[in-house]
This record gives C-alpha cells, sequence and structure tokens, in this order.
C-alpha cells in the first residue's frame, strides 16, 4: 500500500505545530523558579517575575488597572493582583495571574465592592479589603465565589492578616487611625428574653433544626492606633500588632488577648508604609516614603529601619535613596526585599549581615511584593 503524500506532509506539518508547543511550553516552565519574587509595578500596570537565584526578571505579566497589592496561592501557582484606583473607584476587580504559564487570567468581579487593596491567602481562600464599601471579605477559589463579607465601619480599611486557625482577622484602618480585630464567636443563645418567667426556652428560629446550638457570628474591637494607620504585621507568635503609622512617626503596639495598645514608639522613618517582622520574630523591619530628615527641599529618602523587636530599639537603618513601600521577608528569614518606589528596583537586603546585597531594576513605581513556593 503506497502511502498518501499529502496526508503526510499534513501528518508532518502536526508534528512539527505540536513539537513547537511542547518546546514553547518548556521553555515558559522553565524561566519559571520553583520560588519567585513577585513585584508589581503599580505604573505599569504590570507583575515582574524575578528569579531570587539570579536576581532578574524572567517574565511580565499584565496586573490589571492600577495595580496595588499581590499574594500568591498556597501551592505558588497563581497570584491574585488588587486593583485599587482610591475610595471613590468604580475598579470592582481583583487580577489573577497563572504563574506557571504566565498569562493574565479572567479577573474577578467584585460586584458592587469597589476598591480592593489588601490581600492575605490562608485556608485556600482569598481574603481582601475594599475601601470604598468599608469591609472585608473573603473569595473561594474553588466556588469561583465571594463567600463572606463584613463590614468594619471604619475609614479606608487597607491591609488585611489572618491568623492560622482563620477565627481572627486584623485589618488597618487608615482614616480612622484604628486596628480592628475580628474575631469569631459564638453567638447569643436562644432562651427567654431578659426579665421574662421560668419554663421552657422557646422553639429555636424557622430552618434552624432542633437541638441545634447557637450561631458563630463575628465580633469587631476597633483599638486606636496613630494617623495614618496603614502597613502593619502580626508577631510570629500571635501576641502582638504592630502598626505603622504614617501620619505621626509612630508605631503602635498592640497586645492581641487584651485588645489594647500597650507602647507607642517614635520611628526614624518618615511616611512609614509598610512594616514586617522576620519569621523567628526577632526583627522588625519598616519603610518608609517620606521625606529624608532635615531636609528642606522635601527631597524623598527610600529608608528602611529594623527594630529590635524585644527592646524595641532600632539597630540599622538604610537610605535606599528613594521613597521605599512594600517589604518581603523570605520564608527561611535570611533576606528581604524592599520595593523602592520612587527609584524604580527593589533592593535586597541580607538579614543576617544587615547590607544590602543587590538591586533588581524594575517598571515603574514597584510596590506590592509577594513570594510564590511552587508545591
Amino acid at each position: 500500500m503506497t502511502a498518501n503524500p499529502r496526508r503526510l506532509k499534513i501528518v508532518g506539518e502536526l508534528c512539527a505545530a505540536a513539537a513547537l508547543l511542547f518546546g514553547v511550553a518548556a521553555s515558559v516552565a522553565a524561566q519559571t523558579p520553583s520560588a519567585a519574587l513577585l513585584v508589581l509595578e503599580k505604573s505599569d500596570n504590570a507583575m515582574a517575575m524575578v528569579d531570587p537565584a539570579s536576581m532578574k526578571i524572567v517574565a511580565r505579566v499584565p496586573a490589571g488597572t492600577d495595580p496595588h497589592e499581590i499574594v500568591a496561592s498556597t501551592d505558588g501557582r497563581v497570584a491574585y493582583i488588587s486593583n485599587y484606583g482610591g475610595t471613590d473607584s468604580e475598579l470592582h476587580t481583583i487580577s489573577v495571574v497563572d504563574l506557571l504559564a504566565h498569562k493574565e487570567l479572567p479577573a474577578i468581579d467584585l460586584g458592587a465592592l469597589h476598591s480592593a487593596h489588601g490581600l492575605f491567602y490562608a485556608g485556600d481562600k482569598l481574603y481582601f479589603t475594599v475601601e470604598t464599601n468599608k469591609v472585608v471579605g473573603r473569595y473561594d477559589p474553588a466556588a469561583k465565589g465571594i463567600d463572606w463579607v463584613l463590614g468594619t465601619g471604619q475609614d479606608r480599611t487597607h491591609m488585611v492578616y489572618v491568623f492560622q486557625d482563620l477565627q481572627r482577622v486584623v485589618t488597618s484602618n487608615v482614616n480612622s487611625a484604628t486596628i480592628s480585630i475580628i474575631e469569631q464567636v459564638d453567638g447569643p443563645s436562644f432562651g427567654p428574653p431578659p426579665g421574662a418567667g421560668g419554663g421552657p426556652p422557646p422553639p429555636p428560629p424557622p430552618g434552624m433544626p432542633p437541638g441545634a446550638g447557637p450561631r458563630k457570628t463575628w465580633r469587631i474591637t476597633n483599638v486606636p492606633a496613630g494617623r495614618g494607620c496603614e502597613g502593619f504585621d502580626v508577631s510570629p507568635d500571635g501576641k502582638e500588632i504592630w502598626a505603622a503609622n504614617a501620619g505621626d512617626g509612630t508605631v503602635t503596639i498592640i497586645d492581641v488577648t487584651s485588645k489594647k495598645a500597650t507602647e507607642t514608639m517614635s520611628i526614624s522613618v518618615k511616611g512609614a508604609n509598610r512594616l514586617k517582622f522576620t519569621p523567628d520574630g526577632k526583627l522588625v523591619l519598616i519603610s518608609g516614603l517620606g521625606a529624608r530628615p532635615g531636609s528642606n527641599d522635601g527631597s524623598s529618602a527610600g529608608n528602611v529601619e529594623i527594630v529590635d523587636a524585644a527592646t524595641h530599639k532600632e539597630i540599622k537603618s538604610f537610605d535606599l535613596g528613594g521613597g521605599s513601600g512594600g517589604i518581603l521577608v523570605v520564608p527561611d528569614g535570611s533576606k528581604a526585599y524592599v520595593a523602592v518606589s520612587q527609584k524604580n528596583k527593589v533592593v535586597a537586603i541580607d538579614l543576617k549581615e544587615l547590607k544590602v546585597i543587590g538591586e533588581i531594576p524594575t517598571g515603574k513605581n514597584p510596590d506590592g511584593l509577594a513570594w510564590a513556593q511552587q508545591r
């Protein structure tokens, strides 16, 4: 039987196309490091993926309009990016990026919720804040829908942190100068109203099965911090919240158990923007967007201050040359990355030697940082 030349040609072309596609996929996979630093280039509406080993950008992906914060899923395969736009913005999306294929996926439509900002990934779900609506919410990627929203009653609900037990959530509220501690608790038990006589308790409300216990509810405690309270972090042992107050040049330390501020300490950086603990809880890094101390011309300095968490004393400060925002401490605590927004770069700091060890040139106005570890 003689082979059909035309059929052989078609088969050959299909095989060549398949090989090309396979080669492209392999090339993309090869450029995706197992651990990657993700950098939001705000003014370029882009996300840059950096290989920490080479400190080179290996990919760029569109990040939606006015990207501000970024977080990666637990498996390191997807990134979520808040599209902010300010308190009166009509923006109501969170961008989604496939970190393996280096491509933008369909965005999450938040509907009536506008100006998403803070992001935190926990329990296989995405927690987010929305400034215009003064709420914190939660998105379930598996169900592809929002499954929880709670109002804080505070102005500019900005950043968010979720405890490992998923029973406590913390937000900062910039214009209200507060930290909200949100706890899941048992609601009131069903029973006779106050002052009622004895007798058996009333039946549960319609729809609740007989013998059902009290429903869960959320309790919010708004703890006063300082003016411009924005960047904050929770100590690794879960006992303290440290909140940076950009308007006051201070940090407020809050005891989680009592939900009360225990100390307000002065810091050297101006316009404190972000604050992060090291994983061992020994150091606190604070970045600032404000003017250089002592300057008369308002020139900016990318100051980063490192504070001893036990003594509350500064042990090192850095002038990185321009106003600085996002801070990312790698999981093993060996180094930190700081986005120097005004100089279009990210700086790497060795946390053992407390010295700058490199710079990564970026697109315009880098800010939000995240770590993606493939699992």
